[in-house]
């Protein structure tokens, strides 16, 4: 009996492999066929990224029609959400440079850090403490508007260990209002109520709307120094992706707080050894890679194709893993506290743009 038991391992593991392996092969040609239905003009045009088609596409399926999907599938699926996601997050530092930062100097800095601390810290708290969210849900709200929007809620979905549905809540907080911004800014602008020049469109547009492709789109229409300058302040949000991962780490792991982390998330997720995201440190690494120009043109583009391409596999895995019954249950509240958010990077943003023109202008 032990004997057959020996004898059937093997197999077994086999069969688990090739499971695994058709799972991530399926998400793959899911994120393809995503990445197509994102270049369609209509979608392009609402500044919808491949990442965002895909959680959409991928929840779709999950709730529709992932019966038909073979059970051993899911650990390829699960695969893509996680791990592949990491390295994916970790490769988004090759479209960062330290000379770009350079450029907008100390007030496109002092933006970003500004905007990106009180954004994490007032959707934390009114997210706990206002819309009594959980702390995940309420922190991957608080990512995706703060820092560079889907992206930033991936990274913060596996240094958090988060549920699947948390991200997606997240993820939908910023398609609504990162979309609304892109018409709404601009019309704003050309009505003289931002009462910002181009120098301060730039900055307000790049510290605070919520995806790159969604700060590009809205400054288009101011004019190409704007977009250029809100660029480079978007990207030097993204950059503080990894301090401000690494002090979540920090936090999450203080002593004291593995007991409440293990009560909202599982006994599976109570005390982890490592604080710091080896991602983060990759993502970091890649941002020196990228400055130092030891890579040709073509080969970073080609990285950035590819590494786009496995963020909308992450994204898709994640809608694919995502149920709506559980988005129903903190929707509302996840709704509400993107909306606080939203008030507060408009209103606030405002403020902030302000102050730094006129300590640094």
């Amino acid at each position: 009996m032990s004997t057959a038991h020996i004898q059937a391992a093997p197999g077994q593991a086999i069969s688990t492999t090739r499971g695994q392996l058709n799972g991530i092969l399926f998400v793959a040609l899911f994120a393809a066929a995503v990445t197509r239905l994102a270049a369609l003009p209509a979608i392009a045009g609402l500044g919808l990224s491949p990442l965002i088609v895909g959680i959409v596409a991928g929840a779709l399926y999950g709730n529709t029609m992932r019966d038909g999907m073979p059970a051993n599938w899911a650990a390829g699926v699960n695969f893509s959400a996680r791990k592949l996601l990491r390295i994916a997050v970790a490769f988004f530092g090759l479209r960062v440079s330290l000379q770009e930062i350079a450029q907008v100097g100390l007030p496109g800095l002092a933006e970003s850090v500004l905007i990106v601390v009180s954004t994490l810290v007032i959707g934390t708290w009114a997210g706990m403490k206002l819309m009594k969210l959980d702390r995940d849900t309420a922190l991957l709200t608080a990512a995706g508007s703060a820092i560079c929007g889907a992206a930033a809620v991936l990274a913060f979905e596996s240094t958090l260990q988060s549920k699947p549905h948390k991200s997606a809540m997240a993820v939908g907080s910023v398609v609504l209002f990162g979309t609304l911004s892109m018409f709404l800014y601009p019309i704003l602008f050309k009505a003289g109520w931002l009462h910002l020049d181009t120098v301060g469109a730039g900055l307000f547009f790049g510290g605070t709307i919520h995806e790159v492709a969604q700060v590009v789109g809205a400054a288009s229409n101011v004019s190409p120094e704007a977009t250029h300058i809100a660029t480079i302040v978007k990207m030097t949000r993204v950059m503080l992706l990894v301090p401000v991962l690494l002090a979540i780490g920090m936090w999450i792991n203080r002593p004291g707080s593995a007991s409440a982390a293990g009560a909202q998330s599982g006994a599976q997720h109570a005390p982890r050894k490592l604080a710091i995201p080896w991602f983060a440190l990759g993502f970091l690494g890649f941002v020196v890679l990228n400055s130092l120009h030891v890579l040709p043109e073509a080969a970073t583009q080609t990285v950035n194709t590819l590494d786009t391409f496995a963020l909308t596999m992450a994204m898709t895995a994640l809608g694919i893993e995502t149920r709506i019954s559980q988005i129903r249950e903190a929707g509302p509240r996840a709704l509400t506290t993107g909306l606080i958010l939203y008030v507060w990077l408009i209103v606030g943003g405002l403020g902030i743009t302000w102050t730094v023109q006129r300590l640094f202008g």
